[in-house]
């Protein structure tokens, strides 16, 4: 590992040990931001414990950032406590984020958490701090393959046999994780010989009464839900936040729709592959309105200078450079949103944040997914959708649902979306208070956990 990447491990190591591992103290002395001081009327039904690990299922695995020849080296996206390096020198906002960071985004902003008890008899919840998405690494791209039935299994002897009655005191339904990747990744059913895709952790017994907070949740399991992905944008102050929303809301939106992804090259008929048909038949369309005399909402309405944009994301070439996608976005009125490995995509909160309306093809792609931050009662005020087996065999052209929507409420759904910011970005650690005021989706998260718990616990007790 080259040197560069290792100062930047031990730098995290250090802080983190230090921070987290305090020793065995009371409940007042935990160290948090001073700021974030609260009486304990003020969190009554929100007592969290942070459960101790050995390295071992958190810190050492980030040791081994490079060491997967068929994933890609992720020392890069350590910095910064998981934001990752920022876009450039003179950013305060904006950094290279990889997805599968989000154990330890969440894991730092646990640490800043206001009411943090180290007695977990008085908690309402418990956090593992378990990075479970870069320990299957091992199993899906490392030596581990054939052992993927058997993630998680040391894990549970930890917590049974290392202050067992923290687990015992509820049998692990006050308990809760983090997983930075889709939850198929670790759903393969325990008796598959050979194994395939995935590991079985959510599958094994002795975890189906913890909480899974997933990118990504299948639709049954009732002990998972899933959060939002992290995108690159994680502001520290209020500041920032206000001028990025008012940029988004001045920028001139000069095409209709854009596509920012891959797929869609093949011969199989797929909603990815119609996408790219119908906008590479209108890009000769320089013009919207002077086609017909008609704009984008009708006559004498105005047009764009696109019909449709596509951003070609194959290869991951826009994972990490956040430039090459959200310029696009902020000037276009609709940001399509295909499903394609799995239902969800990261560039749906990417557009979110771009205050580019997101157009859904299927129910499980976001509505079904993210109840807690995009309320599903209100997907019609700020989301448009379309089925995506009307656009692939019905012909339906994705164009024509998109400009017959009224000006009016485009520019109504819009504000919607702008205003749902705060809820889907992951803040910097360490943020002004006066943004700490704003709920961003990690504190969303943590209140949705938390009542999840308690009707789970409730449910329990009977």
């Amino acid at each position: 590992m080259a040197s560069n990447k290792s100062t930047l491990l031990i730098l995290f190591f250090s802080i983190s040990i230090t921070i987290q591992f305090p020793r065995k103290t009371s409940s007042t002395q935990i160290p948090t931001n001073p700021d974030h001081q609260q009486s304990d009327s003020d969190c009554t039904n929100r007592w969290i414990h942070i459960r101790r690990l050995p390295p071992v299922f958190n810190l050492d695995l980030l040791s081994n950032c490079s060491g997967y020849p068929l994933f890609d080296d992720f020392c890069p996206y350590l910095a910064n406590h998981g934001l990752g390096q920022k876009t450039h020198n003179l950013s305060h906002s904006w950094y290279r984020t990889d997805p599968l960071m989000l154990e330890l985004i969440f894991h730092r902003r646990m640490l800043e958490y206001p009411c943090l008890t180290a007695d977990p008899q008085a908690a309402d919840a418990i956090y593992l701090p378990y990075y479970a998405g870069i320990d299957a690494l091992r199993y899906l791209y490392g030596p581990d393959y054939n052992s993927s039935s058997e993630q998680g299994l040391n894990l549970f002897e930890f917590l049974t046999t290392d202050s067992p009655e923290s687990w015992n005191r509820k049998m692990g339904h006050d308990h809760f994780m983090v997983l930075a990747r889709p939850a198929w990744d670790f759903s393969q059913p325990l008796g598959n010989d050979p194994p395939l895709w995935g590991t079985s952790l959510l599958e094994l017994p002795q975890f189906y009464n913890v909480t899974a907070l997933t990118v990504e949740a299948r639709a049954w399991p009732w002990q998972e839900h899933a959060v939002p992905y992290p995108t690159s944008f994680h502001p520290p102050n209020l500041s920032l936040l206000e001028s990025w929303v008012q940029r988004a809301r001045r920028s001139r939106r000069t095409t209709l729709m854009m596509f920012a992804g891959g797929g869609g090259v093949g011969r199989n008929p797929t909603i990815r592959r119609s996408i790219r048909n119908e906008c590479e038949n209108n890009t000769m369309n320089k013009n919207v309105k002077n086609v017909n005399n008609v704009g984008m909402y009708g006559s004498g309405a105005g047009g764009f200078s696109k019909l449709c944009d596509v951003v070609d994301c194959s290869n991951g070439i826009c994972e990490h450079d956040p430039i090459r996608f959200m310029r696009p976005m902020l000037q276009a009125s609709f940001c399509l949103q295909p499903p394609g490995d799995t239902p969800t995509r990261r560039s749906t909160f990417d557009s979110i944040v771009a205050g580019c309306i997101p157009v859904f093809f299927e129910e499980s792609s976001a509505r079904g997914q993210y109840r807690w931050h995009l309320p599903e009662d209100q997907f019609g005020e700020f989301s448009v959708f379309i089925a995506k087996e009307d656009v692939v065999f019905k012909e339906t052209r994705i164009l024509d649902v998109l400009r017959s929507i009224p000006r009016g409420k485009v520019r109504r759904m819009r504000e919607r979306v702008l205003e749902m910011i705060p809820r889907i970005m992951y803040r910097k650690h360490g943020s002004s208070i006066c943004l700490r005021a704003k709920k961003d989706a990690f504190d969303i998260a943590i209140e949705g956990v938390l009542q999840k718990i308690k009707s789970k616990g409730q449910v329990f007790a009977q």
